[in-house]
C-alpha cells in the first residue's frame, strides 16, 4: 500500500517533522509566506493528485494559523488529492461553544463551519475541551487523548498516596478517566469565574490531606486557575502537587504563575510549541499517537483503541 502525504503549516513544523519521521516518511514539501501586507500565500510543490493527504495545524492565535489551515486545505482539493484530513493537534476557539450570554459569536461552530468548507473530508484533534465539539462537524472527526502518555509517565515515577484532581468542575470527566487508570479517588475545585480569565477558588470537594496530588486538565491558558487550584490543594494539606495539561496555551504571566506556585512540575504535550521554557515544565510528545492516528485511517482501519479515555 502506498503511504499517506503529511504535509505541515507553519504552527505545527517540528510536531509534523515528530509524526513523519515515527512513519518513516518525509513531509510533502509545500511553499508558505507572506507578501508585504501580511496576506499569506500557498503552493504544494509537488504532485498531490489522487494522494491521501494529512494536514498538520494547531489553530491557536494568531488567528493567521487557522487561515494557513484552510488555505491548506482548499489548494489540496483544487489539486485533486482523493482525501484531505484535517490533524489538528489544539483545536483552538474550542472554549468559545455556546451562547452563554447575549450576543456572543458561537466560534468553535464556525471554525467547524469554515474547515467543512473548506473541502476537508475528516478531522483529527486531540483533547478537545468540549468532545461534544465533534458534533458542530458535518464530516467525520477522530477525538485522540493524550492520556496514555501522561499516565506512562506518572506511573514510571511511581508516586505513592496518589489521588487525582480536576480543577474545576468541567474537567470532571477527565479527571475521573485518570483515577479509574490509577484505581485512586477524585478530587473536584468548585470554582467561580467572575470574569473571563479570572478564576476564584470558592470549595474542594475531596480531601487532599497527606496525599500526592496529580492536577489534570485538557489546557492550561493563563493559568489562574490551574494554580489557584494548585494553592487551595496546598492549603488543604496536600503533599506533593504535579500537574498535567494537554494543550500548553500558556499566555500573559502563566509562566511566573506556574513557577511561583505550589506545583512541581507540570507535564505538557506538544500539540502547541512551547513559547518560553521553564524547570517546571516538561514536554512529553504525542506524536507517535498521531502517527498511528494517520497509518489507521490511511490504511482505512478502526482507531478505536486511541480513544483511550473511559466512559463514566
Amino acid at each position: 500500500m502506498s503511504h499517506p502525504k503529511i504535509v505541515s503549516g507553519r504552527s505545527s513544523i517540528k510536531f509534523a517533522e515528530s509524526v513523519a519521521a515515527t512513519l518513516a516518511i518525509p513531509l510533502a514539501s509545500v511553499r508558505i509566506k507572506n507578501f508585504a501586507d501580511g496576506e499569506i500565500w500557498v503552493k504544494y510543490d509537488e504532485n498531490i493528485r489522487g494522494e491521501d493527504l494529512f494536514i498538520i495545524q494547531s489553530t491557536m492565535p494568531p488567528a493567521d494559523n487557522l487561515l494557513e489551515l484552510l488555505m491548506l486545505i482548499d489548494a489540496a482539493v483544487r489539486a485533486s488529492a482523493k482525501r484531505v484530513t484535517a490533524v489538528i493537534p489544539y483545536f483552538g476557539y474550542a472554549r468559545q461553544d455556546r451562547k452563554d450570554q447575549p450576543r456572543v459569536a458561537i466560534t468553535s461552530k464556525l471554525v467547524a463551519n469554515l474547515i467543512t468548507k473548506a473541502g476537508a473530508d475528516r478531522v483529527i484533534a486531540m483533547d478537545l475541551h468540549a468532545p461534544q465539539l465533534q458534533g458542530f462537524f458535518d464530516i467525520p472527526v477522530d477525538h485522540l487523548y493524550a492520556s496514555n502518555t501522561f499516565v506512562k509517565y506518572f506511573k514510571e515515577e511511581k508516586i505513592k498516596q496518589m489521588i487525582i484532581a480536576s480543577p474545576d468542575v468541567g474537567g470532571t470527566k477527565m479527571a475521573r478517566s485518570y483515577a479509574k487508570r490509577f484505581d485512586t479517588d477524585l478530587i473536584v475545585i468548585d470554582k467561580r469565574r467572575p470574569a473571563p480569565n479570572v478564576a476564584e477558588v470558592m470549595n474542594i470537594i475531596g480531601n487532599p490531606a497527606g496525599k500526592n496530588v496529580i492536577l489534570i486538565d485538557d489546557l492550561i491558558d493563563t493559568a489562574g486557575t490551574f494554580t489557584n487550584a494548585a494553592y487551595a490543594l496546598k492549603e488543604a494539606g496536600a503533599k506533593a502537587i504535579y500537574g498535567a495539561c494537554t494543550h500548553a496555551v500558556l499566555s500573559g504571566q502563566a509562566i511566573r504563575r506556574i513557577e511561583e506556585s505550589p506545583l512541581e512540575v507540570v507535564i505538557v504535550s506538544d500539540t502547541i510549541p512551547l513559547r518560553q521554557k521553564s524547570q517546571k515544565i516538561r514536554v512529553k510528545s504525542v506524536a507517535k499517537v498521531f502517527a498511528e492516528a494517520i497509518k489507521r485511517t490511511h490504511e482505512d482501519r478502526s482507531i478505536s483503541s486511541l480513544f483511550d479515555v473511559e466512559k463514566g
